[in-house]
């Protein structure tokens, strides 16, 4: 687990000023890859995350994911900012529907979007990969 952090902080060239990352597993790996590279992390909540807060919240709602279901997704305003660089890590890539929302939420602050780092690619649309762009550790295809 140690090691996960650190090797998904490496998959671009560009440092990020704060990492995302969706619940659950998004949210775990994003903490580990922020730390590894000493900067902040925001956790993406889904499907009324923001009931318990009275704080503005940034939200989409994405594409049919895996399951063909539309979630919202979404963080406290302010805790990306107009002049970030956001790195996303989730633990797999399956239609790209949370990594395209993820990208939307961070531009909607106006902060830039360097792509989205996941465990395992396992997306089946090459352009939407070029396009977010996405990296991982391990293509689905080696499992």
């Amino acid at each position: 687990m140690r090691d996960l952090g650190p090797a998904l902080g490496r998959l671009y060239d560009v440092t990020p000023t704060v990492v995302v990352g969706p619940v659950s597993r998004g949210s775990m790996l994003g903490a580990l890859t922020a730390a590894a590279l000493g900067v902040g992390f925001a956790e993406i909540r889904k499907n009324n995350g923001q009931a318990a807060d009275s704080d503005r919240w940034v939200l989409r709602t994405t594409g049919p994911d895996y399951q063909d279901r539309h979630i919202v997704f979404g963080f406290r305003h302010g805790l990306v900012k107009a002049g970030d660089r956001v790195l996303m890590v989730d633990d797999w890539a399956d239609t790209g529907a949370t990594a395209l929302v993820a990208r939307a939420l961070v531009e909607d602050c106006g902060a830039h979007w360097i792509g989205a780092a996941c465990v395992v690619d396992g997306l089946g649309n090459a352009r939407l990969r070029h396009d977010l762009p996405l990296r991982s550790l391990i293509d689905v295809r080696r499992l």
